[in-house]
């Protein structure tokens, strides 16, 4: 009998996350599954990896075919460590997530959710991050879970070229379908709102908007969302911009 899938999972909304949880009762249908979770939050933590701390892992629970360890470092640290110290082969699949809340469009930098999905397909390992427009720790995810199983269906058979990983965005509530689609052009702004605490201190507090530079472009994750469809993109970790490289060869430096 062959052997079964080994997928890794981790997140960065860390270890105790129902999304973390609602994503490993659909993996365990297609293989064995090892989690390695922040122990607490690390949103925002995009590629961040330690390099100030030592890394500490802890066992959370076993049985079999299920292992999950919780860790004290960033989601990519959970990676990192996972694929040198805690599994005993190099995993089939990487899943991050299910993120609480939208990694659309630009947030892809920011995202911890993504970042953890890059680090495993820079170890050549097909990766997906899953995300969830619903920012509620009790979020419900049992429409998004048929859309994760969906879209690991279609991996798991198909592939993903080197080094390329799936941002995978769901939208709350009834989804009308899939869209594999582009990231959109936008930007977060007016970003930090300054603030006076009780002993009248200044102190700033992450806010902001988003902006959509192409509203009406109908090719584009918000758009795939904004019509209750999960958007598929895929995301390379090669991050040269082609069509400027030729432009700067005929540069004279």
């Amino acid at each position: 009998m062959k052997q079964r899938p080994l997928i890794f999972i981790t997140n960065d909304d860390g270890i105790q996350a129902k999304g973390l949880k609602e994503v490993s009762d659909v993996m365990r249908l297609f293989g064995d599954v090892v989690v390695v979770a922040p122990e607490m939050a690390m949103s925002g933590m995009s590629n961040a990896i330690s390099v100030d701390r030592p890394l500490r892992a802890s066992k959370v629970e076993e049985e079999d075919g299920y292992i999950s360890y919780k860790c004290n470092g960033t989601p990519v640290d959970c990676v990192k460590l996972g694929f040198n110290h805690l599994v005993d082969r190099l995993p089939d699949f990487v899943i991050s997530g299910i993120n609480h809340g939208s990694n659309s469009s630009i947030s892809v930098v920011y995202s911890g959710t993504m970042g953890a999905a890059i680090e495993g397909c820079l170890h050549g390992v097909p990766s997906i991050g899953f995300s969830l427009c619903d920012y509620l720790p009790d979020a419900d995810f049992s429409k998004a879970k048929m859309w994760v199983a969906r879209v690991f269906q279609s991996v798991f058979e198909q592939g993903l070229p080197p080094f390329v990983c799936l941002n995978v965005n769901i939208p709350k509530g009834d989804v009308e379908g899939i869209e594999v689609c582009r990231q959109t052009s936008g930007k977060w702004v007016e970003e930090l709102e300054k603030r006076t605490d009780p002993h009248n201190r200044e102190y700033y507090w992450l806010s902001g908007y988003f902006k959509n530079f192409e509203p009406d472009a109908e090719d584009t994750d918000l758009f795939a969302l904004d019509n209750q469809k999960v958007s598929v993109v895929p995301i390379h970790v090669d991050m040269t911009c082609q069509g400027t490289l030729e432009i700067m060869k005929d540069w004279k430096f």
